[in-house]
């Protein structure tokens, strides 16, 4: 650790010398006004306690709410997967705090030096308020990777007024080991205030295809997918910010809450690929379906860390079982 913070402190300082900071806050301005022009909302805005969640809502039916994971927004749902769901459910995406065009849940969580993130349990509370305002009426809530955390927190926020739980690929237990030096040096005060203005404004567009390849491994994103998602979103710097402190802080909550997932007593589908390096079936979804009485796992053999988009199929037809379970259809 001292040495990356050898590290950072030398970037802090070669980038403030000689107005050098100015210069990268511009370019960083400029890419994120870019972004934000390119890929607006694609839903309505919703006011929660003075804050912005985006909620994108289509179909009709038993209501479905769906949030995505890590460096996400809503348009990995809306991509395809939406379309697939709209004829039987109305479908509820969310923007999670501090990523796409959801603010943070409040200032105490924002600022280049702060280095606080909401929780899951926190992030499930504003998200629920949200769907208050929409007349969400006992859900089906879907999370997918870091979404699992929060679709799980939903669940044991509101146990009665959930009908069931969708978990896929989602990280649910505490796991060995570290996240790797970015996620490190980007939560940290000084990462995010130095390093992360350097990624936003310089950041070439050929690593996040590098990105999404290593996500979607063994299988490939979509075409067409790199250039609906609005990745020059999550690169702002107050998403990127948002993200790597909401990553970086997850473990201790997973370790509360699982301790928690025994009681929840609504029926829960878990989907996971068997090939996931991302978040691990081993590490996550097979202990989740041994804590949660009831819990149906379904295995996806090869498939990755993106089943929505490489096996919609199966993620369908686990929706279904958890309305049926529920008794919604």
């Amino acid at each position: 650790m001292p040495s990356v913070l050898k590290v950072i402190s030398f970037i802090a300082t070669v980038a403030l010398l000689g107005g050098c900071g100015a210069i990268v806050d511009r370019r960083a301005d400029t890419r994120e006004a870019g972004a934000e022009a390119s890929f607006p909302p694609t839903g309505q805005l919703l006011d929660v306690n003075g804050r912005q969640v985006h909620a994108h809502v289509e179909g009709r039916g038993p209501d479905l709410v769906l949030i995505h994971g890590a460096s996400g927004n809503t348009r990995d749902f809306t991509f395809s997967f939406v379309e697939r769901l709209k004829d039987d459910y109305r479908v509820i995406v969310f923007d999670r705090p501090g990523l796409g065009w959801t603010d943070r849940v409040s200032d105490d969580f924002g600022g280049p030096f702060n280095t606080a993130a909401e929780s899951p349990t926190q992030q499930a509370a504003f998200l629920q308020a949200a769907a208050d305002q929409l007349g969400v009426n006992r859900p089906i809530v879907l999370g997918h990777s870091y979404g699992g955390a929060v679709a799980l927190a939903w669940g044991l926020n509101r146990p009665q007024d959930t009908a069931a739980l969708v978990v896929l690929a989602g990280a649910s237990n505490p796991w060995p080991g570290g996240l790797g030096a970015f996620y490190d040096i980007a939560s940290s005060s000084l990462g995010g205030a130095a390093v992360v203005p350097l990624i936003s404004a310089y950041a070439p567009m050929a690593r996040v295809d590098a990105a999404l390849d290593g996500i979607f491994a063994p299988q490939s994103p979509p075409p067409g997918y790199a250039d609906y998602i609005g990745a020059g979103l999550t690169l702002r710097r107050e998403t990127l910010r948002a993200n790597a402190r909401q990553v970086n802080s997850l473990r201790p909550h997973v370790v509360e809450m699982a301790a928690r997932y025994p009681t929840l007593p609504m029926p829960v589908e878990i989907v996971h690929g068997t090939a996931d390096d991302v978040v691990p079936i081993h590490i996550h979804s097979e202990p989740l379906a041994r804590q949660i009485p009831d819990a149906v796992l379904t295995r996806l053999d090869g498939i990755g860390h993106m089943p929505h988009h490489a096996a919609p199929d199966a993620v369908h037809e686990a929706i279904h079982r958890a309305a049926v379970r529920a008794r919604l259809r």
